[in-house]
């Protein structure tokens, strides 16, 4: 199993800011924004108030209610409390989606980018995973051909996230409905839809997989707290399924974790009761994040080499920069000192000349199943964004 890209990246950045160097991070998908207030006080109340003992393994009926609440005011679905489990984390929903869904050798098609940890996890399922390629001309989003395409009897899964990271590309009800009608022909097939980023976008409406009833039966919808409510330390996501999906989901977390932290549900409670288009907290940082992106976007976009889309959610942007394989870098880099080589050959070889040269950290596109690109996570203050891109720019007009 291969280490998580994107935590090896900020683990490397850190390394090299305890060393002395001004290393600026657009590498960790983490808004740099303080959890709300209200959540904050719940779970000092909880704290106060004893919720300290093992919670139930899917999650306290009352948070499972307020997340069944959630699910129909913003999205129009309708979970009952029993097909939701509460979890530690988006990604611990995910992990356990897949190991209850997937036999070793089932196929499971991943549009690519993907998140980083998607393959892993369904490596360890002993599944083969199965890549549907697409591209910046297109948005990063595939088409129902290529799914139909893609389908074969050891199919058992699908995963995909709207919202998207790593491309901040979200796709629209006509561009679900059009999968939506290419799977109901094929009912062993199962949806993983990760709708994590839900709250973080910048045009039109959030649409969900399960939305159709004649599909909904094979959607498992997952979410979380963490990058909506900015609540990524607290550990708290969840799922929303057909019910033995669910309880295989609840039956394999009582093996693993139990329950997902008492504390952290009582957070959770809060942060579901916060109407996300009227709160002054996820509006404010919504708008925050689609200031920067603009503004990335605007210098990303004149930058030689860089061919970008304009993102329509999460705080993410994923160029192409194949345009840039071949080139040199300048007499004295870093670079060369570290790698022993002259020449940008992939998207990793420029990752590192951006870190050691300009003490950047971004993500290589490799990670995300596409080699031609590299991510960067704009979750950070403006003025740190300023000067990353300064020295981006200066490290890539040097380059020859």
């Amino acid at each position: 199993m291969a280490e998580s890209e994107t935590l090896a990246m900020t683990r490397i950045a850190r390394e090299l800011r305890a060393n002395g160097k001004d290393v600026i991070s657009l590498s960790i998908g983490e808004p740099d924004f303080n959890t709300p207030g209200i959540v904050k006080d719940a779970a000092k109340h909880a704290i106060d108030d004893n919720w300290s003992h093992y919670p139930p393994v899917p999650g306290y009926p009352d948070v499972l209610q307020a997340i069944s609440d959630k699910f129909k005011r913003d999205n129009h679905l309708d979970y009952r409390p029993e097909q939701i489990v509460i979890s530690t984390g988006a990604k611990q929903s995910i992990y356990q989606v897949v190991m209850s869904l997937v036999n070793p050798g089932d196929e499971v098609i991943i549009p690519t980018p993907y998140w980083v940890s998607y393959r892993e996890i369904v490596k360890m399922a002993e599944g083969n995973p199965v890549y549907i390629r697409s591209n910046i001309e297109n948005d990063f989003k595939i088409t129902p051909q290529q799914l139909q395409k893609a389908i074969t009897p050891r199919t058992r899964l699908l995963m995909f996230s709207t919202p998207s990271n790593p491309t901040g590309m979200l796709y629209s009800r006509d561009e679900l409905l059009a999968i939506a009608e290419v799977l109901k022909t094929y009912p062993h097939v199962m949806v993983m839809a990760d709708e994590i980023y839900e709250h973080i976008r910048f045009e039109g409406k959030h649409e969900s997989m399960a939305q159709f009833d004649f599909i909904k039966e094979q959607v498992i919808t997952v979410n979380g707290v963490a990058k909506g409510y900015a609540m990524t330390g607290w550990r708290a996501g969840f799922i929303g399924a057909p019910l033995p999906v669910a309880q295989a989901c609840s039956k394999l977390q009582g093996q693993i974790t139990s329950g997902s932290c008492s504390i952290s549900q009582r957070a959770v409670l809060a942060a579901m009761q916060i109407n996300p288009d009227t709160s002054e907290d996820i509006i404010q940082m919504k708008n925050i994040f689609k200031r920067r992106r603009d503004m990335l976007y605007q210098r990303l976009s004149m930058l030689p080499g860089f061919k970008v889309c304009l993102p329509q959610g999460a705080f993410y942007f994923f160029p192409d920069i194949s345009e840039l394989f071949g080139k040199h870098v300048p007499d004295g880099a870093l670079f060369e000192t570290m790698y022993g080589k002259k020449t940008i050959e992939n998207a990793t070889d420029l990752c590192m000349y951006l870190l050691y040269d300009a003490n950047v950290a971004t993500v290589q596109g490799d990670a995300f199943g596409d080699s031609r690109c590299i991510r960067m996570s704009y979750a950070t203050a403006d003025t740190l964004l300023v000067e990353a891109m300064n020295r981006i720019e200066h490290a890539i007009y040097a380059l020859k």
